[in-house]
């Protein structure tokens, strides 16, 4: 979406046509998902609609599902698909190829995850997991079996990189708030573990600021357990690699990503880690108009002291790589020079909750408030669009002066649950 912003704004009237498919009508802002999932953002503030943004573009929702850049053809299955006669896909030709998809949930062969784990990676996620922890603070109020109400109070959160300590914190801190309003739930009835396979949390903010992440967490009774793994979830059981066993309705995944699928059907060149090869210009190495940005592009990183750096795949990088390239690719256009993508690491920031974080920027350490402060800055403002700057800030500004919403819309996720019970269905399960 930066990129073609960027490309409508550079690009003279007629000069070329930018065609933009997704496989959803907006772009997700994932710094905002935990908060979203907390409830101090409205879910459709996390989102940027691309036919709003992206007035100049022709916008396709779909999927590539195969790219022959020898033909400069891509195939393309689209929301139509399923109701188009033959096999539902649709062909496309192009000139320049830009590949950004980003990365999708890397999850590994563990028993029971793929039936009970949830994953953090869209909005939909994110709320479903808000709904599903007061679910299960419902589930525990309303139950005399005592091993159902401990399996309903414990929270697993699997990953302690940034989606999973800022998930589990920001939702740690609202159910905590949430327990005021249950008669027989305390706050301390919760259990939440942290489970991450290194020795640290957080490594983005340097080691001191991640001890201190650490501290901060367990210092709110939440178990955080470094070098350990998540050996199984079958039965609702979580079982780690140190012995530790959990009944569990909640097991949430955040442990890594890696580059979205399309890559590899696209028979261009990548890395050993499934990235695009691509040039400090982001131009994919030894092949003509492909272009590649984000996390699905392995860009050297040249301001590093070590030589074969590569660019970390996250934010930072990504939005300023989206202004070289589109920058590039008008200049490959009109026959001028390409410029190289140059970014010295700033830093990294995380919120641990409501007024709680760590910061580690230009070399300053920050922690608490002040850490927590630059966060929701920083941030807002990186979201895209005045209109959504003015609206995060104003659910921020009305949060501060009024109670947090504590309801669970879960039914939101089977709309037609009650008429179909009507009609003489069954009432879906619980997952």
């Amino acid at each position: 979406m930066y990129t073609a912003l960027r490309l409508q704004r550079k690009l003279r009237s007629g000069e070329a046509e930018v065609i933009v498919v997704s496989p959803d009508p907006y772009m997700t802002y994932q710094p905002f998902l935990p908060e979203a999932a907390a409830g101090n953002i409205s879910p459709r503030h996390v989102v940027v609609p691309l036919r709003r943004v992206l007035e100049k573009c022709t916008i396709i929702i779909g999927e590539a599902t195969a790219i022959d850049h020898s033909r400069r053809t891509a195939t393309l299955k689209t929301l139509a698909s399923e109701e188009e006669e033959g096999d539902g896909t649709v062909e496309i030709t192009y000139d320049e190829l830009v590949l950004a998809p980003g990365s999708v949930s890397r999850t590994l062969p563990v028993p029971g995850l793929a039936e009970h784990g949830i994953g953090f990676k869209t909005v939909e996620e994110a709320i479903g997991l808000r709904n599903h922890v007061i679910e299960q603070m419902d589930i525990a109020s309303s139950t005399r079996d005592p091993a159902i109400r401990s399996a309903a109070l414990t929270f697993v959160f699997v990953g302690g990189g940034y989606a999973g300590v800022e998930a589990l914190a920001e939702l740690e801190d609202m159910a905590r708030y949430a327990s005021r309003y249950y008669h027989n739930i305390k706050a301390d009835d919760l259990k939440w573990i942290l489970v991450e396979a290194t020795d640290r949390i957080l490594p983005e903010v340097g080691d001191e600021m991640g001890r201190y992440a650490v501290r901060e967490l367990r210092a709110r009774n939440i178990d955080v357990r470094l070098e350990t793994r998540l050996d199984s979830c079958e039965d609702r059981v979580a079982v780690l690699s140190d012995g530790a066993r959990f009944r569990t309705r909640t097991v949430v995944w955040t442990a890594g990503v890696k580059p979205h699928p399309v890559l590899a059907a696209s028979g261009l060149p990548l890395n050993g880690r499934g990235r695009l090869k691509c040039a400090a210009t982001l131009a994919v190495e030894g092949t003509g108009h492909a272009w590649g940005a984000g996390d699905a592009a392995a860009v050297p990183d040249l301001t590093a002291d070590k030589a074969g750096a590569l660019c970390a795949p996250n934010a930072q990088h990504a939005v300023r790589q989206a202004g070289v390239l589109a920058a590039n690719i008008v200049a490959s256009l009109r026959d001028e020079p390409l410029q190289d993508y140059r970014h010295a690491y700033a830093g990294s920031v995380a919120s641990l909750g409501l007024h709680k974080g760590v910061a580690h920027v230009y070399g300053r350490k920050l922690k608490g408030y002040p850490a927590w402060l630059m966060h929701r800055v920083y941030h807002l403002s990186r979201v895209p669009t005045f209109n959504r700057k003015a609206r995060v800030l104003a659910e921020w500004t009305l949060s501060g002066l009024f109670k947090r919403e504590i309801v669970s819309l879960g039914s939101l996720e089977h709309p037609r649950a009650e008429f179909e019970l009507a009609a003489g269905g069954e009432r879906p399960k619980d997952t």
